[in-house]
């Protein structure tokens, strides 16, 4: 029997790396770093110490340790949000466009 992760389009590429999240819809386009736990075609996981709302636009970059690969520069919106611990938030963000 297949489990969900079975499931999925594209692959999940495990990371814990920094990223940097800014959001796009707030007027003062706050900027949060945070922790990348896993990266694919579509979409990431971020681990941050607070919530965002659903639907909300945001631009991440993940840099890259190694010089020659590029770092991702994306946006994307907020698909998920989980409560995984007191103070830790696992954030699904879908990517639209990556520049």
């Amino acid at each position: 029997m297949l489990n969900y992760d079975d499931k999925r389009n594209f692959y999940r590429m495990m990371l814990n790396s920094e990223v940097n999240v800014t959001i796009i819809d707030d007027e003062a386009n706050s900027s949060i770093v945070a922790t990348c736990r896993d990266l694919s075609a579509t979409g990431l996981a971020i681990e941050m110490s607070h919530p965002l709302d659903l639907g909300t636009h945001v631009h991440v970059n993940v840099g890259s340790a190694n010089a020659s690969v590029q770092a991702l520069d994306a946006r994307g919106k907020v698909m998920r949000v989980t409560e995984e611990a007191p103070g830790c938030f696992l954030i699904g963000v879908s990517i639209e466009e990556i520049d």
